[in-house]
């Protein structure tokens, strides 16, 4: 049969290349008009390490990295020892002839390996890095899945303008050396692509937040560097002078969101990113932006834990952690996108949200929707969002003896803003981290005035019935009479659409509801879809089923089973499949 999908696996350790050459790889299926979606697994040090860096690429749209390899490109003995043997029948592994060992014995029927005489290639350029490597491999894998290779030579020349003529000439001839070396000395693999040609922007999640917070008005940024929220800090600071953003990197995350509230409390769109370890140290200011009613965005990229833990590693382990970030309880959005153009869509709705209503929201990622990198229809973006400031104090409250009344009790929660340097001197306020009366005066002071606390309590919670009522619930995807419902949150809904995909073909029908609004929650509806479902399962990557606690707390269900990982490594489709068919057996059985 004729292949009209590739996955093809890049190991070796940290300073091989994996990540350029995984890049130029993505670019040029992209021009070409291929769908990818591309995930690196990669360790917490600059040099060694085992690095493992997976594409795939296929004629449709792809919601994951797969779960099987048709080619391996190792660049050091270590991948070939770990990955070798897991190429499908029909597959090769690429690898450098001159310094690496191969175990025939190891692979696979049909698995074949190209043995790169790499020295020989790479002499008519001189002395070269032994890097290079990668991009005599890269081009001989060309060759064999049968991509262009004029459109990795536009990739190639693009990548390396910026140094000049002679290196792009050098990138090219070498790619070119391992084309040629492979059409001459191996057939290709029977792919039969359909080259549209269609542009697609190749993205990651972090990037897609980074330009949808432009896209929605933002006009600072602070953040301390954490992985895997670094890179919103580098996009932003690469792009702050042109858009006009303010830019800080802090000391650490206690300032980093001290900062932010301030710029909120001052009226400018303020947004911070961080992950787990950073969310702990921010979660008392969370606290202040709710008592003091200042908007601002969190993004809270997760990773393993706890302290430290894995920090090159994805996990959706802090799903408890946002629920508690501060004491007490006040209003606010915690959200959960689950691809690029979710997490772009979902910085319009959580600045809007934030000033409409003067709250604090958490948006939710995780290294694997951070990192990853797939294939996204530029006109999928929707730049002409409205920018909505919400409800700002222009002459004053007369209310009263006059004075302005920041926390005014109305029927929404939600009272007008002054922001600093409003000409009125009537609209002079304190905005304190105690308890305070409409004026903002503290009651916490003198005499703490029960009726008063229960009240401005009520006034700040009766957002939240505004709040949810913008926000779209969740619904049943897929066939309603299904034998099971797979539940998820965040990064994890590709994999499971998928998966119900894989369980198809086997004849087990399974549908999907996938929950992105974790605050306010959509109790009642998500009730009445569980209702209806014969059996629930619910998928998650972490321990003990955050999530699935989650729904037992706010609607009484107890799902049936849960697909838990929590080793550092993402789902695969595989994976949940037979997971989901081991737990239909013994459901059966019983």
């Amino acid at each position: 049969m004729r292949k009209s999908e590739l996955t093809v696996g890049i190991g070796g350790a940290a300073g091989d290349g994996q990540a350029s050459i995984g890049d130029t790889l993505a670019k040029t299926c992209a021009r070409l008009g291929l769908h990818i979606f591309v995930y690196n697994s990669y360790q917490s040090v600059i040099r060694g390490g085992h690095v493992w860096l997976r594409l795939r690429a296929s004629g449709k749209k792809i919601y994951s990295h797969g779960d099987h390899l048709d080619a391996v490109i190792a660049l050091n003995q270590d991948c070939f020892d770990r990955h070798a043997a897991e190429v499908d029948e029909g597959g090769v592994v690429i690898f450098n002839g001159d310094k690496l060992e191969l175990n025939a014995s190891r692979l696979k029927p049909k698995v074949r390996s190209i043995a790169l005489p790499i020295a020989e290639l790479m002499a008519p350029f001189g002395r070269q890095p032994a890097v290079m490597q990668n991009t005599v491999a890269l081009g001989a894998l060309v060759h064999l899945t049968d991509l262009d290779f004029d459109f990795l030579k536009g990739v190639l020349s693009e990548l390396f303008a910026r140094k000049g003529e002679e290196v792009i000439n050098t990138n090219v001839g070498l790619a070119q050396a391992g084309f040629d070396y492979a059409a001459a000395q191996h057939a290709q693999m029977g792919y039969d692509w359909k080259f549209t040609g269609k542009h697609r922007a190749v993205l990651s999640g972090n990037e897609a937040f980074g330009i949808g917070a432009v896209a929605a008005g933002c006009t600072f940024y602070a953040a301390y560097p954490m992985t895997p929220a670094s890179s919103i800090l580098h996009f932003m600071a690469n792009h702050a002078e042109k858009y006009g953003i303010v830019v800080k990197q802090v000391e650490d995350e206690i300032g980093v969101l001290n900062m932010a509230i301030g710029a909120g409390h001052a009226g400018a769109r303020a947004l911070v990113a961080t992950s787990g370890g950073g969310f702990s140290l921010m979660t008392e200011a969370i606290g202040l932006a709710g008592m003091t009613e200042t908007p601002v965005v969190i993004i809270n990229s997760m990773r393993g834990g706890p302290s430290t833990g894995l920090p090159t590693k994805t996990e959706q382990g802090d799903l408890n952690q946002v629920f508690g970030a501060s004491q007490g309880e006040y209003p606010r959005i915690i959200a959960a996108p689950c691809d690029p153009v979710d997490a772009f869509d979902t910085m319009t709705e959580a600045f809007n949200i934030a000033e409409r209503y003067q709250v604090p929201v958490i948006v939710v990622s995780d290294l694997l929707l951070s990192e990853h990198r797939e294939t996204v229809d530029p006109d999928q973006f929707n730049f002409e969002a409205p920018i909505m400031r919400g409800e700002l104090a222009a002459n004053g409250n007369e209310a009263g003896n006059g004075a302005y009344k920041r926390y005014a009790f109305t029927a929404s929660g939600i009272s007008p803003r002054a922001l600093p340097g409003n000409a009125n001197p009537d609209t002079v306020y304190v905005a304190a981290s105690d308890e305070h009366d409409e004026q903002g005066i503290l009651i916490s002071d003198v005499f703490t005035n029960p009726a008063t606390r229960k009240q401005m309590m009520e006034k700040r919670m009766r957002k939240m019935d505004g709040m949810i009522s913008e926000l779209a619930p969740p619904q049943l995807e897929g066939d309603p009479n299904a034998e099971v419902t797979l539940i998820g949150w965040g990064s994890c809904k590709g994999v499971i659409q998928e998966a119900i995909a894989q369980l198809a073909e086997e004849g087990v029908i399974a549908n999907q509801v996938h929950i992105k609004y974790l605050a306010p929650f959509h109790a009642e509806v998500v009730a009445n879809i569980l209702a209806r479902c014969r059996r629930t399962v619910c998928v998650e990557v972490n321990y003990t089923g955050q999530l699935a606690r989650h729904l037992r707390a706010e609607t009484g269900v107890k799902v049936d089973h849960k697909i838990l990982r929590y080793d550092g490594e993402p789902f695969e489709p595989a994976q949940i499949a037979a997971e989901v068919k081991a737990f239909l057996r013994t459901a059966v059985a019983k």
